[in-house]
């Protein structure tokens, strides 16, 4: 398949190595990756904190660049991001009175899946051991972000292509359904009760005794590292698409994941 690659801003920004893995990924199993050079934010931090005449703009851009590319799927590292393309963008354009760009971003949310839906709903990956030759002898847990599981409807499959790399230990989180606390723009406005979720999180974590939290989101990742830094228990996070990029051959660096957890705090 051609798929194209929307990156989202934090993960450019902040986590390149996870689209990195994610090309690596889908190049190993066969498939040419493209980058739609025009894209940029999807807008959902605008919708989100109530700016919608600058969001259609945002969103416009969204549906333009990807519009300017023959591909026949596009697929993000991130729950969030792909339940604003695929949810908020078409209700955004009703809203503002533009029916044209509202059929224009349900094509382009039609098309657009979050990693671990295509990996195992289109392209048929049950098993990453043996599929992508994934390894990585660590422990870990998981962390389920919120808009994977409750707008996209993600249920198990993330956790279970982590269950499934070679060498890993996967331990339970407990109340691992439960908001790490960042939510956007919800950690600014109402930091005091975003620390007091996070807080619970990072305790929840450390009482796994993993060494690392994986998840599908890198700004709830972002997040959690953030707070672990600050327990000092020496656990910090990772983006499970790094973690089926891992090979034997090519390990991901546990010790690179931990700066990198840091540097997002500071």
């Amino acid at each position: 398949m051609k798929i194209a690659l929307f990156a989202t801003c934090i993960v450019d920004a902040m986590y390149p190595q996870t689209a990195r893995a994610t090309v690596k990924i889908l190049e190993r199993l066969g498939h040419e990756v493209i980058f739609p050079s025009g894209q940029a934010c999807c807008g959902q931090m605008h919708i989100n904190s109530g700016y919608m005449d600058e969001a259609l703009t945002v969103v416009a851009n969204h549906v333009k660049a990807f519009e300017a590319e023959t591909y026949d799927v596009a697929v993000a590292p991130s729950g969030s991001c792909v339940a604003s393309v695929k949810h908020q963008h078409p209700v955004l354009a009703e809203r503002c009175g533009d029916s044209a760009l509202k059929a224009r971003a349900e094509s382009v949310g039609a098309k657009t899946y979050e990693l671990s839906q295509l990996l195992v709903d289109v392209l048929g990956v049950k098993n990453a051991a043996e599929q992508l030759g994934s390894h990585f002898p660590h422990k870990v847990t998981y962390h389920p972000s919120c808009h994977g599981m409750r707008s996209l409807k993600l249920g198990d499959r993330q956790l279970d292509l982590l269950k499934s790399v070679g060498g890993i230990t996967v331990a339970d989180l407990p109340e691992a359904d439960q908001c790490c606390g960042f939510g956007g723009t919800f950690s600014m406005k109402n930091a005091d009760v975003s620390s007091a979720m996070l807080e619970d999180k990072t305790k929840n974590v450390n009482s796994t005794g993993a060494s690392l939290c994986a998840g599908g989101d890198a700004s709830c990742l972002m997040h959690i590292g953030g707070g672990l830094s600050r327990t000092k228990s020496g656990a910090t996070t990772l983006h499970f698409a790094e973690i089926l990029a891992s090979t034997i051959d090519e390990p991901v660096s546990v010790t690179g994941a931990i700066l990198v957890g840091k540097a997002g705090v500071r």
